[in-house]
């Protein structure tokens, strides 16, 4: 892979880093380190260090709950879920996500690219 390829790999993830995180936290309330475990499990690596800055600005936002609950491995754990909020700009960026998504599919059909 290229750094161009990486980069672009990175931008994607960022990009959809939010609507996961809101879409897992909805699934189930979780603290960072297992949405970390959660996205690697489905293939997708990302750092604390991505998912940390993004879980800030979704509370500083409303548009996830938080609570603090005690650790069995060390101190207590921040807690994640969705918020009524984040309901609503989850379903509006998977809303985004499909447009984005069925625009490249046209794409490449009209460009009889579409070889899967």
């Amino acid at each position: 892979m290229s750094r161009i390829q990486a980069r672009q790999d990175a931008q994607v993830v960022r990009a959809a880093l939010p609507l996961l995180i809101l879409t897992m936290v909805e699934a189930r309330e979780s603290y960072g380190y297992e949405l970390v475990e959660r996205l690697s499990d489905e293939g997708l690596e990302v750092t604390t260090g991505l998912i940390y800055p993004v879980l800030t600005r979704l509370e500083r936002d409303g548009l996830v709950t938080t609570r603090m609950a005690p650790s069995p491995d060390g101190p207590p754990r921040k807690y994640f879920a969705i918020s009524s909020a984040g309901r609503d700009a989850r379903d509006y960026a998977s809303g985004q996500w499909r447009v984005v998504s069925d625009v490249i599919d046209n794409i490449r059909f009209m460009e009889g690219l579409n070889h899967e």
